[in-house]
C-alpha cells in the first residue's frame, strides 16, 4: 500500500472512530490512542486532568513505542477494521 494511500484509510478510520456513538472498551481504545500518537508523531505527555488515565495513556505508549508510524497506522486501521466496526 503506498504511503498516500495508508494516510488517507488512516483518516477515514480515525473519522470513522470519532463518529462512533457507542462505548468503546477502555482497552481498546488506548490502543487506539497510542497509535494514533505515534502515526501523528504526538509524542506530548497525556493530556488528562486525571492521574490514573494519563497513567494508563503513557503505558499505552510505551507498549507501542518501538513501532513506527506506518506501523502505527496500519495497526489502527486493522483494529477499526476488526474490533470497531463489529460493535452493534
Amino acid at each position: 500500500m503506498s504511503e498516500k494511500t495508508l494516510e488517507i484509510k488512516f483518516e477515514e478510520a480515525v473519522k470513522f472512530v470519532n463518529d462512533f456513538t457507542k462505548p468503546l472498551p477502555a482497552d481498546l481504545l488506548l490502543k487506539l490512542y497510542a497509535y494514533y500518537k505515534i502515526a501523528n508523531k504526538n509524542y506530548n505527555n497525556p493530556g488528562s486532568k486525571t492521574p490514573l488515565i494519563n497513567a494508563f495513556k503513557a503505558n499505552a505508549l510505551i507498549q507501542a513505542q518501538n513501532i513506527s508510524r506506518q506501523e502505527a497506522m496500519s495497526s489502527y486501521i486493522e483494529l477499526v477494521q476488526s474490533e470497531v466496526k463489529t460493535i452493534k
